[in-house]
């Protein structure tokens, strides 16, 4: 029930920064809606029902050619997001909130990452132009981002008919935007961080860890390069609200310890994707 809401409210978001950015300053971007933007203008179709007939479009090549596992999870957003993005048209029509078009290139780039990432990291599509590039993967094994780049470029390059050209780049702004908030909204949960110890008293801070911190340690062998002295490096992963006392943990034993710190963008596992196992001491 949880990914259902999830995938509604991601769709509900990406409707709302179209009807509240997007179309009221004439911003152009990729994706279904740039091209249901391009179907205004020439052929002056509303968004919402050509938005409809190419998702539908989409659904069944995607269907039949990704399989059906996949079509159900596309299913949700194919219906749903049409579906919002009229009711938004019709009850709040396009308002024009700020005429600022680099603010509503920004703040729409949020809203439609925000809203993608929520739809991809509840494992579903937002559909429409997500499965071109899925079906040339799989056909040709050209990557997802590879294909997903070139038609928005080509959509954006479509727009250009008959858009300035400064709103042309107010679309670029557009699509960066909301690619580097989808990057950051899956990211969201998955992050940790990774630190390297290098430490005479390697030993004492790993049974520190473990035991003050609940963390498990990993110790890798390595050597000096100088003298080429045996010299385990500790090897831990752990939340960045853990990393300062972590660093006094480590300072309080030994002052003198070379810390790596960097961010790991996901990991899995026992302590964070699966429940910790603990292990009872033998005292016998």
């Amino acid at each position: 029930m949880r990914k259902l809401l999830m995938i509604l409210l991601g769709n509900t978001i990406y409707a709302l920064g179209v009807v509240l950015f997007i179309v009221p300053n004439g911003l152009v971007t990729g994706g279904t809606t740039g091209l249901a933007l391009a179907a205004k203008h020439f052929f002056n179709i509303p968004i919402s029902l050509f938005v409809s007939v190419f998702n539908v479009a989409m659904f069944g090549i995607g269907y039949w050619i990704l399989g059906r596992q996949f079509a159900l999870t596309t299913l949700l957003s194919t219906v749903y997001y049409p579906i919002a993005l009229a009711f938004f048209e019709k009850i709040l029509g396009y308002p024009l909130l700020t005429s600022d078009a680099l603010l509503s290139a920004l703040l729409g780039g949020i809203m439609i990452g925000v809203a993608i990432g929520l739809v991809i990291k509840n494992n579903a599509s937002t559909g429409g132009m997500d499965i071109p590039p899925l079906v040339l993967q799989k056909k040709l094994g050209i990557p997802v981002s590879v294909g997903m780049y070139g038609f928005d470029f080509t959509i954006l390059l479509l727009q250009m008919f008959y858009s300035p050209i400064e709103n042309v780049l107010y679309g670029i702004v557009l699509v960066l935007t909301y690619t580097i908030v989808l990057d950051k909204v899956l990211l969201i949960g998955k992050a940790q961080t990774q630190v390297l110890i290098v430490s005479k008293e390697h030993e004492r801070i790993s049974k520190a860890i473990i035991h003050d911190l609940d963390r498990t340690t990993t110790l890798l062998e390595a050597k000096t390069g100088y003298r080429h002295y045996p010299y385990p490096v500790i090897l831990c992963v752990l939340s960045k609200r853990e990393l300062p006392h972590l660093n006094d943990l480590i300072l309080s034993i030994d002052d003198h310890a070379f810390i790596i710190v960097s961010e790991a963008n996901e990991v899995r596992g026992r302590g964070f994707t699966f429940n910790k196992e603990y292990l009872k001491e033998d005292n016998g």
